[in-house]
């Protein structure tokens, strides 16, 4: 019974998480306000996720944001020696690496990372 009550909080949340996976994913389409909506949406519903395996997708999402804009910046400075293409190129790989990785483990009801030992 506990375990039913437990799914029926979850998968709005899950859902939720869907979501921002895909407003990410949107924004390779329509440029880097979907991305911005996602990171409010992450951080607005971040104390509702707090304590279950999806606060992990929550901080994924969030470091990918982040993480994603500094090396966004770093390649568009850089673009002005030309290297800044090749980390631009990396950045956006490692974008959509984290997008899917995320949306399948979303989608197996894993976390992000594993459990401390």
């Amino acid at each position: 019974m506990n375990e039913v009550v437990e799914n029926d909080k979850i998968q709005p949340l899950k859902t939720l998480t869907a979501v921002i996976y895909g407003l990410y994913g949107l924004s390779f389409i329509l440029g880097g306000l979907p991305s911005l909506v996602a990171i409010i949406m992450n951080y607005v519903k971040r104390d509702e996720v707090a304590g279950t395996w999806l606060e992990s997708h929550f901080l994924w999402q969030i470091r990918t944001f982040w993480y994603s804009l500094l090396w966004g910046v770093i390649g568009g400075v850089l673009l002005l020696v030309l290297v800044g293409w090749f980390v631009l190129v990396a950045d956006f790989v490692w974008v959509l690496y984290r997008i899917i990785k995320g949306w399948l483990n979303l989608n197996d009801g894993k976390p992000m990372y594993p459990a401390a030992a």
